[in-house]
């Protein structure tokens, strides 16, 4: 445990914060840069004579539990929290859960992509992000709840759409399931103590006889898709290239649909740009 430099870390941490980005008031009175480190303990439910001492590199070394309470209260990134748990000589573990913040650049990157569909979903499939074109080609996730944002739930337990065929008309829906699957299990592996992947799991095993079967092979390597045809219901069918980039650190991926310049599926995606969401097929 570095003592001095872990003092040192907390108090530029927590000088950096204003009172108003974990809503405090600012008070007129207030002289001290950033939080009190009265605030600071409060927020971190440890007592402010601990808090106090650890500034002052006079504190023994803080446990997993008081890290995380810091890590919390101070709003520190991926990158300083495994900073502050390796200056106070305990070297962090997996985060307890899949990251679901996407970084501001990427989210940019999504809408620097106007020829293109593109999504960001979390090492469980979940859909975070999304640009226009996105939203056109497959629905409306602003519409959705979180639960129904979850593309492996939604392949085994909602696998079609109203039309009756499979979701989003895609020709690879059991391959896409399959990989989903194995993909799961994966991040299971990752985050065995998060909740909500436990539940996802559950409620798979449990309400889906094709994902159980997956399940049980115990499988975890995933084929790679390299086009996908979708039959939208405005535009008809169109195939496009599929690509997969993995933003690492966040254990998130940024899936791409780009069409073959010059075919038709490239006309039909510029007229879903300009289309949108809009359901031009159906009446009034």
């Amino acid at each position: 445990m570095d003592r001095r430099e872990l003092a040192d870390f907390l108090r530029s941490r927590r000088e950096r914060i204003t009172p108003g980005d974990v809503g405090l008031p600012a008070g007129p009175r207030r002289r001290t840069p950033g939080l009190r480190r009265e605030e600071v303990a409060q927020l971190a439910f440890i007592s402010t004579e601990y808090y106090t001492r650890l500034e002052q590199a006079r504190a023994p070394r803080p446990s997993r539990e008081v890290l995380s309470g810091l890590t919390r209260a101070l709003r520190l990134t991926d990158a300083e929290r495994d900073h502050l748990h390796h200056l106070a000589g305990a070297p962090p573990g997996p985060p307890s859960g899949p990251p679901r913040e996407v970084r501001q650049s990427i989210v940019d990157l999504l809408h620097r992509l106007p020829r293109a569909a593109a999504i960001v979903i979390s090492a469980t499939h979940e859909v975070l992000a999304w640009n226009d074109l996105a939203a056109a080609l497959m629905e409306d996730f602003s519409a959705l709840s979180r639960r129904d944002r979850n593309l492996i739930r939604r392949a085994f337990l909602d696998p079609r759409d109203s039309g009756g065929g499979p979701l989003y008309g895609v020709s690879d829906a059991e391959e896409f399931a399959r990989n989903a699957a194995l993909d799961l299990r994966a991040a299971a592996a990752r985050y065995p103590g998060d909740p909500e992947v436990t539940e996802l799991v559950d409620e798979l095993l449990a309400d889906s006889a094709e994902f159980a079967e997956l399940w049980a092979a115990h499988d975890v390597t995933a084929a790679v898709t390299l086009t996908k045809t979708f039959r939208h219901p405005l535009v008809g069918p169109l195939t496009v290239d599929c690509d997969v980039l993995d933003i690492a650190d966040r254990d998130q991926r940024v899936v791409i649909y780009t069409a073959v310049p010059g075919t038709p599926a490239e006309e039909a995606l510029r007229l879903l740009s300009v289309v949108g969401t809009q359901r031009l097929d159906v009446p009034g």
